[in-house]
């Protein structure tokens, strides 16, 4: 991609705070698409439409959000940053407008099929765009953000919600009401602040739905995109079941808990990221999916015994392996692209993300009717663990080639020596 020109470059937002900008949009957004999971059991005591209206509200959300990815995840690179983000904040303000109008189920569908489209559209583009500000800042800032934010938007929406429902039950509005306001200040943010690329063409033909890894990421994507799985796995089983877990082990008056569940996964999440935000990448990878697979072996006698205690602490460890081991993924397959690459790789993990969030997540709601919930539970658990041994056992094989490398090289780099005294 060309550089920019410095008559585009200028704005009324210096790049530093532009930066700051969109570290807050992508908290927001992320905290916006968590906030309706601890107000959908009033919504359907209020309403009284039956437990698979709920899974058509998480599809539907899911589907929209994957729909964006797969078609103009990729657009900014061709039109530039802002205008694909201007137009995600639109959409997002619109379903915030909708949910505070809501008075039925069908509003609630078609609200979370806006935000999917509004999250879809942004997180591409969003991602990029930190990238390219970061040396304002800080080199490297942006794509620790790009993991951190999302852990830390989905634990204070989570959290925000949950409280609103403990504290004032009728009035569960207020939460979008606030996310209404913050949107609003981030579009105008967003307006103020300056455009990294030019624009390229090919924008049409990038609205084809695909998944598209650059081909220097491919070789490296088929051992590293299984953390990524496994992270947004995990992160589907706590959003999906786990206020219904927390409720069946704590009861059901425990609406707080609910929410803090969510926030036992993400919270440590986004603090993991942040405090290994300068580790080596391969490093942060392997903690991550270490902390996911012991956090996780915790949690299943946790289930078996009913011990929300237990449960919780054991999410807490998980939760580490989740915020680091997606950032290590990042920090593994994003410095392989250029820049005009950028939003389309990180359409693409997301898309893989969000299947693996959705997906499973679906099924275990349905298999849960059947089998159990904690059983199911279990089931996901294990699941989830075999992906993150996985890719233990492709890291300790990497280096172990890597280190057999390297002692070659200094037999053949002795021999050549030795030949050169003779």
């Amino acid at each position: 991609m060309t550089p920019v020109p410095a008559a585009l470059r200028r704005s009324v937002l210096s790049h530093r705070a532009a930066f700051w900008v969109q570290a807050s949009v992508l908290v927001v957004l992320m905290a916006a698409s968590s906030a309706p999971s601890p107000l959908y059991p009033v919504y359907q005591a209020q309403w009284g439409f039956p437990p698979v209206v709920l899974t058509v509200i998480f599809a539907a959300y899911v589907l929209a959000l994957l729909g964006a990815l797969l078609t103009v995840g990729a657009l900014s690179d061709h039109l530039g940053r802002r205008p694909v983000l201007l137009a995600a904040l639109c959409l997002e303000i619109i379903s915030m407008l909708v949910f505070m109008l809501a008075g039925s189920q069908v509003d609630l569908i078609a609200a979370r099929l806006l935000q999917g489209l509004a999250t879809g559209t942004a997180m591409g583009a969003l991602g990029a765009y930190l990238i390219e500000l970061e040396t304002a800042v800080r080199p490297g800032l942006g794509t620790v953000l790009n993991g951190a934010g999302p852990t830390l938007g989905l634990a204070v929406g989570a959290v925000a919600a949950s409280l609103v429902v403990a504290s004032a039950p009728g009035s569960v509005h207020l939460i979008f009401v606030v996310l209404l306001a913050l949107l609003v200040l981030q579009l105008a943010g967003t307006a103020l602040g300056p455009e990294t690329v030019t624009r390229i063409p090919g924008a049409l033909a990038s609205l084809r739905p695909r998944v598209h890894f650059p081909r220097a990421t491919r070789r490296t994507a088929l051992w590293v995109l299984p953390g990524a799985v496994a992270t947004w796995a995990l992160g589907g089983l706590i959003l999906a079941l786990g206020p219904s877990l927390v409720r069946s082990m704590a009861g059901p008056d425990a609406v707080v808990l609910t929410g803090l569940i969510i926030a036992a996964l993400t919270g440590t999440g986004c603090l993991a990221s942040l405090l290994l935000g300068n580790a080596r990448s391969h490093q942060v990878l392997a903690l991550g999916m270490a902390a996911l697979f012991v956090g996780l072996a915790a949690s299943i006698p946790a289930l078996i015994l009913h011990s929300a205690g237990a449960y919780f602490a054991a999410i807490v460890v998980a939760g580490a392996g989740f915020g680091a081991g997606f950032l290590g993924v990042l920090r593994i397959l994003m410095p392989l692209v250029a820049a005009h690459e950028r939003a389309g790789l990180l359409s693409a993990i997301y898309v893989a993300s969000y299947l693996a969030n959705s997906v499973p997540a679906v099924a275990a709601g349905a298999v849960a009717g059947r089998a159990g919930l904690t059983p199911t539970a279990v089931g996901y658990t294990g699941a989830v663990m075999a992906l993150a041994l996985f890719v233990l056992l492709c890291l300790l094989v990497r280096s172990r080639t890597s280190a057999r490398r390297i002692q070659d090289r200094g037999v053949v780099g002795a021999g050549t020596a030795a030949a050169r005294s003779r």
